[in-house]
C-alpha cells in the first residue's frame, strides 16, 4: 500500500532541500538567468560546503521499514526513487536551470549504477565525493537525425585494437562541455537497429572529442547546453559499459537501447518532479499576490480563485502520478508507463499553470520578474526526456499490447 504521508526521513529531506532552495538558488536566479550561466564563485561555495544535492545523489542506500500489525519491522524498503523525486520538486521550486547545473554525475549516474561494472561505478562514481574541484557527468544519446526516436542514432562504434573509435554529433548534452565524462551512445552496426547499440563512458579531454557550440535558449538559460562531437575518437574497452560480456551472447537483450531506455524510467519521474516544482512557485507566487492585491469577494478576487483551484488540481495530480513511478522503482516493479505519464502531465501542466498565472498578474508578472522566467523555463519540460508525443506513445503501448496490438 502506498502512503501518502511523507516519513520522518523523507519530511527532513524535503525541509533541507527547501531550505536551499529558498535561501541559496532563489537568490542569485534572475542574476543566473541573465548571465545565462551560474555564477562560479556560487557553485565553488556549494562545493565548499559540502552539499551535493544533485538529483542522482539523494538516497541512494536509504531505506524505509514499517512495522505490521505485530509491531515487528517488516522488510526494509528501497526509497532512493522517491526521495529524489520530493527533493527534486523543491530544486525546481527554486530555479530548475540552477538544479541542473548542480555538481555532481547527473544524467550520466543512473546508466553507469545500473549498467557499470564495480570497476566502472568506483571510477566514474568516487570522483564526485571529492570536495575540489566541483565535477559534472552528462549523458549524450540526442542526435541531429535521432531526437524523439533515438533508435536511429548515428553515432558509430568501431571495434579496434584495445577498444573503440567513435564518430558522430551529440546535440543538446546538459553540462556537456564541463563534464568530466559523458554517458555517449553508438552503434556498432545501424544494420542491427537497436541491439546494435553500445553505452560508452567517454572522459574529457580524450583525442577526437570535443564541445563544438553552447546553445542559447529561451528557457533555463544558466543551465549549459553543449553540441558534443566525436572524430575517430578513441575510447578503451574498459570504457564500455558493463563490458564485452554484458552484450555477448544475449540476443536483442540489454543493449545500449536498454540502457538509454531504463535510464529514462529512473529519470523521467525526476524532470516531472522538477516541472511540479516550476508550476508550484509560480502557482504560490501568484496565489500571494492575489490574496494581497485582488479585492475580497469582488468578481476578479472569484475569477482568479477558480483559475488558481484548477491549477492546485493539476498540480496534487501530477505529483501523485509521479509518486506513483518512483514508488514502482523503489520496489523492482516496471514503471515505464507511470513514468512516462508522469512526464507527460507534469510537463503540460507546468505550461498551463505558469500561464495561467501570467494572465492573472498582467504586467507584474513581465519584464523580467520570477514568474515569466519560470514560464520560459517550463517549456523545455514537454520536450526533453522525451516530447509529449513520445510519453503519449509509451502509454499507448502498454495499454494495447497486452491485448496482442502493437502500437
Amino acid at each position: 500500500m502506498i502512503s501518502f504521508k511523507l516519513s520522518s526521513h523523507q519530511q527532513q529531506v524535503k525541509d533541507v532541500v527547501h531550505w536551499f532552495a529558498e535561501n541559496e538558488m532563489r537568490p542569485i536566479s534572475l542574476e543566473a538567468d541573465q548571465m545565462g550561466r551560474v555564477p562560479d564563485d556560487w557553485l565553488q561555495k556549494i562545493n565548499q560546503l559540502g552539499i551535493q544535492l544533485n538529483t542522482s545523489s539523494f538516497g541512494e542506500e536509504q531505506k524505509s521499514s514499517q512495522k505490521n500489525g505485530n509491531g515487528k519491522k517488516e522488510k526494509s524498503e528501497r526509497q532512493a526513487n522517491r526521495l529524489a523525486v520530493i527533493a527534486t520538486e523543491e530544486l525546481g521550486w527554486g530555479d530548475p536551470a540552477i538544479a541542473l547545473t548542480l555538481p555532481g554525475p547527473g544524467l550520466g549516474g543512473p546508466p553507469v549504477q545500473s549498467s557499470g561494472t564495480p570497476e566502472q561505478k568506483e571510477r566514474f562514481l568516487s570522483i564526485f565525493s571529492k570536495d575540489e574541484p566541483p565535477r559534472w557527468g552528462a549523458y549524450a544519446l540526442t542526435e541531429p537525425e535521432a531526437g524523439s526516436d533515438v533508435s536511429g542514432i548515428r553515432t558509430t562504434a568501431q571495434k579496434t585494437n584495445g577498444g573503440y573509435i567513435l564518430n558522430g554529433q551529440k546535440i543538446f548534452i546538459t553540462n556537456g562541455s564541463r563534464a568530466s565524462w559523458v554517458v555517449v551512445f553508438a552503434t556498432i552496426d545501424r544494420s542491427l537497429g537497436r541491439a546494435g547499440h553500445r553505452a560508452f563512458v567517454v572522459e574529457k579531454g580524450t583525442p577526437g572529442f570535443r564541445c563544438t557550440r553552447l546553445a542559447e535558449k529561451m528557457g533555463i538559460r544558466a543551465s549549459e547546453t553543449a553540441e558534443l562531437l566525436l572524430e575517430d575518437c578513441f575510447v578503451p574497452e574498459e570504457n564500455l559499459l558493463g563490458g564485452e560480456s554484458y552484450y555477448e551472447n544475449r540476443g536483442s537483450g540489454p543493449s545500449g537501447f536498454r540502457v538509454a531506455m531504463k535510464t529514462f524510467d529512473n529519470t523521467r519521474p525526476i524532470v516531472a518532479a522538477m516541472a511540479i516544482g516550476i508550476a508550484r512557485a509560480a502557482f504560490e507566487y501568484t496565489w500571494d499576490l492575489v490574496r494581497k492585491e485582488y479585492p475580497k469577494h469582488g468578481r476578479l478576487y472569484h475569477l482568479a480563485s477558480e483559475k488558481l483551484a484548477r491549477g492546485q488540481l493539476e498540480i496534487e495530480a501530477a505529483r501523485l502520478l509521479t509518486w506513483e513511478a518512483a514508488w514502482k522503482a523503489d520496489i523492482g516493479q516496471s514503471n515505464a508507463k507511470e513514468a512516462a505519464m508522469c512526464k507527460a502531465h507534469s510537463g503540460k501542466i507546468a505550461l498551463e499553470v505558469c500561464a495561467g498565472c501570467l494572465e492573472l498578474l498582467g504586467p507584474a508578472g513581465l519584464d523580467g520578474q520570477i514568474v515569466e522566467k519560470f514560464y520560459r523555463d517550463a517549456k523545455i519540460f514537454d520536450i526533453f526526456e522525451g516530447t509529449n508525443q513520445v510519453q503519449h506513445l509509451i502509454t499507448a503501448r502498454h495499454l494495447y499490447e497486452p491485448h496482442g496490438v502493437r502500437v
